[in-house]
């Protein structure tokens, strides 16, 4: 695999990351969503997002599909790593 194609990967997996934690604060600062900042964030990371919160039961108003999101892309991202990556 070339350099600039895992580089891309693990850039992405970063981005990914970061959108889902800006998604989180903005949603503290900005609960109604009128911002447009919070509806790209929105549209970035609701596909990541909604298949999680589907399968995850429901725990009143706490959303943990974030935090699980997170820690999945953390682990593609190892997961990469050791497979380009020789012994």
């Amino acid at each position: 695999m070339s350099g600039f194609l895992i580089n891309f990967i693990l850039m992405l997996f970063q981005v990914l990351s970061f959108a889902i934690l800006g998604r989180v604060l903005l949603s503290w600062v900005d609960p109604t969503r009128n911002m447009r900042v919070t509806q790209i964030l929105d549209e970035i990371t609701e596909p990541i997002l909604a298949p999680i919160r589907g399968v995850l039961p429901s725990m009143g108003m706490f959303d943990f599909s974030p935090i699980i999101a997170m820690l999945l892309l953390q682990a593609l991202q190892r997961l990469v790593l050791m497979a380009v990556q020789p012994f």
